[in-house]
């Protein structure tokens, strides 16, 4: 029974984060100063193209319903939230036009979710393992090292770190190209070959921030632990120091750092994003950029629909994942 509730509460909360941040995203593009369809009609009058006055007001007719702008404020809400969620379907581009909004966002988010998966899972492993000596092992040398790098890196953007790797390996040193350039055809070796090494950058930019966070957290966890009685009556007892570190110590300090590493998916629509513009990077960041300088409502409605659902779908699992890893949360 008490299951049951935890998990329709948080089924409510996962709703209603969906809706006020969907809603959100409704009202903010529409009180931007350029018009979709206005802007469409310019660029099709400037090619040259002659148009009757009838022939305009029909276009902008059947645009106006393209883009779900058709009716009061009201009607179009509704019918946003019709689309969004029973026919999936974000209605055509204006960038890309007539391109549907659902495949623009189809061939870019593969390219963030293997870029925020590999960054976010190195880093948060990387990050741990490394904070778990540090904070275990508090008294080294090596360890007040390490924390003190850390400290340094964690409050860099990732923009600035983006900017220096730039600024070092690019421009200074030309190992990695300035332009996105996609060798071969998938799932070729050429192509994966092609993928990594173009990638690398963007993603090194993402590990090394999160990798300070990583350290700081894990060590102030482990090192907090490490003096608790349970930790000092298993060293009486004659355990193993890796056995103390990983069956006692990291046991408990992961679980916080499971709930942040569900959070950490949010970084897709930050940091992550600003990092795929200066790399020009194929992801959901370049779209949602080009997207709100060409004042492309359904492509930036659909991008920023599809992280909200994603965040709140990563938190919500977690959530109900958590009581599997703390055994506390199931006895309540």
């Amino acid at each position: 029974m008490q299951f049951a509730k935890f998990v329709i509460t948080r089924i409510i909360a996962y709703v209603l984060v969906i809706w006020i941040g969907i809603t959100v995203v409704f009202f903010v593009p529409r009180f931007m100063p350029s018009d979709p369809v206005e802007s469409m009609l310019g660029r099709i009058m400037t090619r040259g193209n002659y148009m009757e006055a009838e022939q305009v007001e029909a276009m902008r007719a059947t645009l106006t319903q393209a883009f779900g702008l058709e009716g009061t404020l009201a009607e179009q809400y509704f019918g946003f939230f019709h689309r969004t969620f029973l026919t999936r379907d974000f209605g055509p581009s204006l960038s890309l036009f007539p391109t549907p909004v659902n495949e623009v966002i189809g061939r870019a988010l593969p390219w963030t979710l293997g870029l925020l998966l590999s960054s976010t899972v190195i880093a948060w492993i990387v990050g741990n393992a490394i904070g778990l000596l540090a904070g275990y092992r508090s008294r080294w040398l090596s360890s007040r090292a390490l924390e003190v790098i850390a400290i340094f890196v964690y409050p860099i953007p990732y923009y600035i770190t983006a900017l220096i790797l730039i600024i070092l390996f690019i421009h200074i040193n030309p190992i990695f190209p300035l332009f996105f350039s996609i060798r071969g055809d998938p799932p070729s070796l050429e192509f994966i070959s092609s993928v990594i090494y173009n990638s690398i950058l963007p993603a090194a930019s993402i590990v090394i921030v999160g990798f300070g966070w990583w350290v700081l957290s894990m060590k102030a966890l482990s090192s907090s632990i490490s003096e608790e009685d349970f930790v000092y009556f298993a060293k009486l007892k004659g355990a193993g120091e890796g056995r103390i570190m990983t069956a006692y110590v990291l046991r408990n300090a992961i679980l916080p750092q499971v709930t942040v590493l569900a959070l950490q998916i949010g970084t897709i629509f930050n940091g992550a994003l600003i990092t795929e513009i200066l790399f020009g990077y194929p992801g959901l960041g370049t779209i949602t950029y080009n997207a709100v300088l060409q004042a492309d409502y359904n492509l930036l409605m659909g991008t920023i629909s599809i992280s909200i659902i994603a965040v709140a779908s990563s938190t919500l699992i977690i959530d109900l994942l958590y009581p599997f890893f703390d055994p506390r949360i199931r006895q309540r």
